[in-house]
């Protein structure tokens, strides 16, 4: 995403929260039940109400991996690092096109091995220093020298044989072959006088020193683990500084508690709403529910036997699942529409290839006799005939003497993982085939040692799917088994890389997007990923707090994970629209701190989540 450790993060969302644990951001317009909520709370707690400012805070409930672009997968992760640099390129919110970034034009040579980007002139670093070509190159240099400083976003620079900066308005990026993601290079462009003062790419995080150096819409002024990430707009930002004075990320693990803080007022903004949480906010006074479909994929993946690029194998996967009879048997006997309509109520669209149909260029869907419908008939012929069967007292078991009995990781903080759980118990069950739901706060450690069998697995994929498509490859796998690949399930497959590196190199938009669908025709035949659903963005918002703000695409798309910093830049507050206030003043949102938020603070109320502590992850 979404889902790794160490070296390899996930990109989930994160989860924060104020220093002190109950925050309450309302709006001071006169006779206005946020401004008697706040009123009431700040006579309760004595607090002190005399430095008022606009504070949009956003409820996540996933952990940040790393702070630093070099390491963080996650989603909540990368998406604070859109917040907080520039890449060379962004998505246009209105419908996902390729619009200038830190670079404000760009061509290719005749033979598409050397790129000359043109650096803007107007971006600068937010401790005053001019942004320039040199800190683009030296970010991929070191990418391409650094194996650590690579573990994030190693794909893109792979293929890249120079990269040069003959001026401060001039990058030169010289290839070894055609690359096809030339124009979507999502990687977050750093300072380099700030980091070529680190040593060791593997262990620094980047969350010992704030603010921390950036040349995006946002600076990140505070973080700590598992509680809040705080943000404070870039008054030199090149398109303009954010309308509110901060933007506070504040961690939730359990997300009927983030539903409740939207509803009094401690939050503005809620995403990864349940169905129920959905329908009760519906008829909520000054909040707004969208529901939008998502960039995310919900699937099952099997561990097709931990190894690493040394050849060596560990982990205590069953080995049942390196039987292609056995993977396609059980997903034979999981129900689509059952899940799409039980678990996700509607809310969600029924899974069938890798990228989602919201990236209707990439989109592909099995057919005829290629695909695994729903027929557990035929999952116990397979089993059967594979040798399977079952003994006297209805277990599956293999020829061995091996019962079919299986463990699959699931994320604690996620109510659909473990509603999914439950029906694979029984549709597995009635085939024989026992099941155990592992739910844990922390998957990263048992999937990074493969000690597990299936896995609810989930990405959020980008206009741009190069990412998604190559944390598959062989070239993904760890080095070692002590060491942290960029692979998220441990496949290897010849004919997966072969189709990988072809569309790698195809600059042709059509030519490319077939050669996708090849790709993802290809890892469904292997039969290592099955892709459940595609579950919408059913987030929610306080209109009394936020105005305005930008969904992509902007015809009913998301708000929250976007590819871009859209969102939370355009968001205006509710006051300032309003234009209300007290004696002439305008009015604000205001922090009001209580002290029994201290209280629940200083008693550890916030749990430590650590890697792939939910299904939503890497972007």
């Amino acid at each position: 995403m979404v889902i790794m450790a160490p070296h390899r993060s996930l990109r989930l969302l994160l989860a924060t929260g104020t220093v002190a644990a109950s925050l309450l951001t309302t709006a001071l317009a006169a006779g206005s039940p946020a401004r008697a909520v706040a009123a009431g709370a700040a006579g309760a707690a004595g607090a002190d109400e005399s430095d008022g400012k606009t504070v949009l805070t956003v409820a996540v409930s996933q952990s940040v991996d790393s702070l630093s672009p070099f390491l963080a997968q996650r989603l909540v992760s990368t998406s604070l690092h859109r917040l907080t640099y520039e890449y060379l390129t962004n998505y246009d919110a209105k419908d996902a096109r390729t619009i200038p970034g830190l670079a404000t034009a760009w061509k290719p040579s005749p033979d598409k091995l050397t790129w000359t980007y043109t650096i803007r002139d107007d971006s600068t670093w937010s401790d005053g220093k001019p942004a320039t070509a040199e800190d683009a190159a030296w970010t991929f240099t070191k990418m391409m020298t650094d194996e650590n400083a690579a573990t994030a976003n190693g794909s893109f620079t792979a293929n890249f044989e120079k990269v040069t900066a003959p001026d401060a308005r001039t990058l030169v990026i010289r290839l070894k072959k055609p690359q096809a993601t030339m124009t979507a290079l999502d990687v977050p462009i750093v300072p380099k006088h700030v980091w070529e003062k680190v040593g060791d790419f593997s262990k620094f995080n980047n969350d010992k020193q704030f603010p921390i150096v950036g040349n995006g819409p946002f600076v990140i002024t505070d973080y700590k683990v598992d509680q809040y990430v705080r943000l404070e707009p870039n008054k030199t930002f090149w398109r303009g500084a954010p309308a509110f004075d901060e933007l506070v990320l504040r961690y939730y693990k359990d997300g009927d508690a983030a539903v409740a803080a939207l509803r009094k007022g401690e939050v503005s903004f809620v995403p990864n709403l349940t169905p129920a949480q959905a329908a009760s906010l519906k008829s909520a006074e000054n909040i707004k529910v969208n529901d939008a479909p998502g960039r995310r994929f919900f699937a099952l993946a099997t561990n097709p036997g931990a190894r690493s690029k040394d050849g060596k194998k560990f982990g205590s996967g069953h080995p049942a699942l390196l039987d292609p009879a056995v993977r396609r048997a059980l997903f034979h006997a999981v129900d689509r529409k059952t899940i799409v309509d039980k678990v996700f109520q509607g809310h969600a669209v029924e899974g069938e290839g890798y990228i989602p149909p919201r990236f209707g260029t990439y989109f592909w869907k099995p057919e005829g006799a290629q695909k695994i419908d729903y027929s557990p008939a035929r999952a116990g012929q397979l089993l059967d005939k594979a040798g399977y069967r079952k003994n006297g007292s209805g277990k599956r078991v293999g020829k061995d003497g091996r019962p079919l009995d299986f463990r699959i990781l699931c994320h604690a903080t996620d109510p659909n993982d473990k509603a999914v759980g439950k029906y694979l118990q029984e549709w597995w069950g009635e085939l024989g085939i026992g099941l155990k739901v592992d739910c844990l706060d922390n998957v990263s450690d048992p999937w990074l040692k493969g000690d597990y069998d299936l896995a609810f697995d989930g990405w959020s994929v980008n206009p741009d799917p190069d990412f998604v498509l190559s944390i598959h490859t062989c070239g993904a796998l760890p080095a070692t088994p002590k060491d942290t690949g960029a692979t998220d399930n441990f496949i290897c497959d010849k004919r997966y890389d072969e189709l990988y590196a072809a569309q790698a190199v195809e600059y042709d938009p059509a030519a490319r997007a077939g050669l996708v669908k090849r790709l993802q025709s290809r890892l469904y035949d292997t039969g290592y990923m099955n892709v459940m659903a595609y579950p919408n963005a059913v987030e929610a918002y306080r209109t009394d707090h936020i105005a305005s703000i930008t969904t992509m695409p902007a015809a009913g798309g998301n708000i929250y994970g976007q590819d871009g910093y859209w969102s939370w830049w355009s968001a205006k507050p509710a006051a300032e629209a309003d234009g209300g206030g007290d004696s002439g003043s305008p009015a604000r949102l205001w922090l009001v701190l209580g002290p029994a938020a201290l209280v629940l603070l200083a008693a550890g109320v916030f749990a430590a989540v650590r890697r792939r502590s939910t299904a939503d992850d890497r972007e």
